[in-house]
């Protein structure tokens, strides 16, 4: 049986938080080290390639706790639009809950990082993928086709992840409130069968 990671998962959380509040490149090795109660030989057993490999593995957790979210919303609610009010709901609280000193930890580390480093695109790029298919799944349930639903889907993304940053900017939730409802217009319009004033 292989030896229980006692403090790898610590030290992912930890870079999560660090890399959403303050960015990849203003945390230091010895920031997770000292907010994760890791000893710091653990940080080199675990991520031996270095701050880089524990980048990767920040975004890839992060984009399961998005996606672990967006299953949950999109199991409750009626349409993808619900879905995305929903969500803009929660990412507004969130801000607000830290003082809109936390961003995004996917967007964070892959504006710096990414394409240079090719262990965080990957991840970067699995996540996202990931992210998107449960909208593709929600649109198709919704009415829409495949490629309508693919395209839609990363539009929903980029105006969530837009408007968080705006969000984080003006210190308040409303441009995500506002982004979700200019979707919700957008994917009524857009529906099949509906004519240009979203009516059947």
């Amino acid at each position: 049986m292989a030896p229980k990671q006692k403090h790898r998962q610590p030290i992912i959380n930890s870079a999560v938080t660090l890399f959403r509040r303050y960015g990849y490149s203003a945390t230091g090795l010895n920031d997770i080290v000292q907010d994760s109660y890791a000893p710091k030989g653990s940080v080199y057993h675990y991520f031996p390639e270095g701050k880089a490999a524990i980048a990767a593995a920040a975004v890839e957790e992060a984009g399961n706790r998005v996606c672990a979210t967006l299953e949950e919303l999109a199991a409750n609610a009626t349409t993808t639009a619900d879905m995305l009010a929903a969500h803009a709901g929660l990412l507004a609280g969130w801000m607000k809950k830290s003082g809109f000193r936390d961003g995004c930890p996917m967007t964070t580390v892959l504006l710096e990082l990414a394409p240079d480093d090719r262990g965080v695109a990957s991840a970067g790029k699995a996540a996202y993928a990931r992210r998107k298919q449960i909208l593709v799944t929600k649109l198709m349930a919704d009415g829409f086709d495949e490629d309508q639903a693919a395209g839609l889907a990363s539009l929903c993304t980029s105006a969530l992840q837009g408007a968080l940053i705006e969000a984080r900017v003006q210190r308040n939730g409303k441009p995500l409130q506002i982004a979700a409802e200019q979707l919700r217009v957008l994917l009524k319009l857009q529906l099949p069968g509906k004519d240009t004033q979203g009516r059947a």
